[in-house]
């Protein structure tokens, strides 16, 4: 990003191929979404410094409309 520059990502989300990076905590708590209903469980995918903006607003067409919802159900779930 122009403004943040690159952030680290997320340690539950990084791969742990070795030893090292396990006993670092790479990949623990890591969640896999198609593991739950709706292929969906609320997780932090985004650096600290970006969690809660927005990157995307659906278009007015049938099918952004469609996404948008799904996402709004998702984060109403994540909530409860």
């Amino acid at each position: 990003m122009r403004q943040s520059g690159d952030l680290p990502v997320p340690l539950h989300l990084r791969n742990a191929p070795t030893k090292l990076m396990k006993e670092l905590g790479y990949h623990d708590g890591y969640k896999y979404p198609h593991d739950f209903p709706g292929h969906y469980t609320p997780q932090q995918y985004l650096p600290d410094a970006l969690t809660g903006r927005a990157f995307w607003q659906p278009a007015d067409s049938p099918q952004e409309r469609k996404l948008s919802d799904y996402i709004a159900r998702c984060r109403a779930a994540g909530e409860q």
